[in-house]
């Protein structure tokens, strides 16, 4: 499970780009996940996109996760899903998509991660690490010192996510992240490819930084 550099679609930020297109540029820029995030789309419009999607990230070796909604993950043959503290408990998404479909919970303290881990997530989405106006819903922010500890605590994959640009990327990885996620600093890009590429090479340096 290859979390280096984990970006998630964005309708309202992709400058008038579909999801779809929007995909298929981070993947020619060195995408290792595609996330579809789309609060507002009708269902049949979702599992349209998501049918798409499903064929691109297969076709490029690209793991494919949908957000929130495990019924269409469930419908495309999603790899997994991923699920916020507001949305279906993690213990009730594992139980619905069985043993093998990956579950991705976000966690913002140790006390969640730990809940998430116990609920059979394989991976967890921290934060917010950085300040962020992309989702409303990501809280304060919790500093890159928690993926450390989080880490430690939990002993699951992690991807930190909130704020994260080509500016303080690798300091999320120095502090024991497997990937970045990132919204903005992708989706709104002018040129998709080139920035996810960008990213992508920050993310590599850092590990190598870490691991000497």
């Amino acid at each position: 499970m290859r979390l280096d550099l984990y970006v998630i679609t964005d309708s309202n930020l992709s400058r008038g780009r579909s999801h779809v297109q929007v995909a298929s540029e981070a993947i020619r820029g060195g995408a290792t996940v595609i996330q579809l995030r789309d609060k507002h789309a009708e269902g049949r419009d979702l599992l349209e996109t998501g049918r798409a999607l499903r064929g691109l990230t297969r076709e490029a070796g690209v793991l494919f996760i949908v957000n929130d909604r495990v019924d269409v993950a469930i419908a495309v043959e999603a790899d997994g899903v991923h699920v916020g503290q507001q949305d279906l408990p993690a213990a009730v998404v594992r139980r619905l998509v069985g043993p093998k479909m990956i579950l991705g919970v976000s966690a913002a303290n140790v006390p969640e991660a730990r809940q998430a881990k116990a609920d059979g997530a394989d991976y967890l989405g921290v934060g917010a690490v950085f300040a962020t106006s992309t989702k409303s819903d990501a809280g304060a922010p919790v500093g890159t010192e928690i993926l450390a500890e989080i880490r430690r605590e939990a002993g699951l994959p992690l991807v930190g996510i909130g704020g994260i640009n080509m500016h303080n990327a690798a300091e999320v990885i120095r502090q024991g992240a497997d990937g970045v996620a990132v919204i903005s600093a992708v989706v709104s890009a002018p040129d998709i490819a080139q920035a996810t590429a960008a990213l992508m090479a920050i993310v590599e340096e850092a590990k190598r930084q870490r691991e000497s």
